[in-house]
């Protein structure tokens, strides 16, 4: 308490700094074929899709265990995960951006990127070089 006031030390946490910790916990565990899709025009129930692909369902699962982590060390908590327990398909749902975390046949199959094709590619490279200043 600062002079009777209670003070709000976490930060409301943007879209992009969500993508940069995601990219970064992503590439940390080797996720293959990164995409980030600006889905913001198209949908009304997110702005953001990261897409990511592991080979095995133990590398999906340790990309998406990396995401969770990552986010919740800097106070940002799942509405939702799906799919982990089986690791070809893990869908964990911030709001704002939502991640899909596939198996590479698996995101072969579904080819959200030919579902989502009207989407933004945006540059994944910005990401990456941003998490060095994190």
């Amino acid at each position: 308490m600062e002079n009777g006031q209670m003070t709000d030390k976490k930060e409301k946490i943007t879209s992009e700094k969500k993508i940069q910790l995601c990219i970064q916990a992503a590439v940390d565990k080797k996720a293959k074929n990164l995409l980030v899709l600006d889905i913001s025009e198209l949908s009304s129930f997110a702005d953001y899709f990261i897409i990511s692909s592991g080979r095995s369902d133990r590398q999906v699962q340790g990309i998406a265990g990396s995401i969770e982590k990552s986010l919740k060390e800097n106070g940002v908590y799942p509405l939702g995960v799906e799919g982990f327990r089986e690791g070809k398909w893990v869908l964990i749902d911030y709001g704002d951006v939502i991640i899909h975390v596939f198996y590479e046949p698996t995101r072969a199959f579904y080819s959200l990127e030919k579902i989502w094709k009207g989407a933004a590619r945006i540059d994944i490279g910005r990401f990456i070089k941003a998490t060095d200043e994190l």
